[in-house]
């Protein structure tokens, strides 16, 4: 296993147990969280909201890696996100309250690192898949709780 894989194994594991301040950590100073389909790019501590609002939103939060593709600073990596929604989802556009409903979606992750730390995290989630499979992609509108 590369060093680079070692760290963006343990990025995730400090995703799954919400320690948020050692998941920003492992971000260089000017380190970012690009959420795509979100549309929103976290710098600094705030990176650390991008593992509060699942926390938030899925208490039972579980990230299933896949596939790891690593050519020098880059990793690349499949996996899919699984949980239930017990909590508010925080989105750009408000937020959708507790549906109960689970989901299991695809996502792509790419990540540059320089000298350890992550300078750059891509995050592709199928966000129309997570959307679909709560329940509230046909009326997204009225799911959504204007923030």
């Amino acid at each position: 296993m590369s060093t680079n894989e070692e760290i963006i194994r343990e990025l995730y594991r400090t995703a799954e147990v919400k320690d948020v301040k050692a998941f920003v950590a492992l971000f260089a100073e000017n380190g970012y969280f690009w959420d795509v389909s979100a549309g929103a790019k976290y710098f600094g501590p705030d990176i650390g909201k991008t593992v509060e609002i699942y926390a938030t939103a899925f208490h039972d939060m579980h990230r299933e890696l896949g596939n790891f593709y690593v050519a020098g600073d880059v990793v690349i990596v499949e996996l899919t996100l699984n949980g239930t929604q017990t909590g508010p989802l925080a989105m750009p556009a408000g937020t959708i309250g507790p549906t109960g409903k689970e989901m299991h979606a695809p996502c792509c992750d790419v990540f540059h690192l320089k000298d350890g730390k992550v300078t750059s995290f891509h995050c592709y989630t199928a966000a129309t898949i997570i959307l679909g499979q709560l329940g509230v992609l046909g009326n997204l509108g009225a799911a959504l709780q204007q923030a």
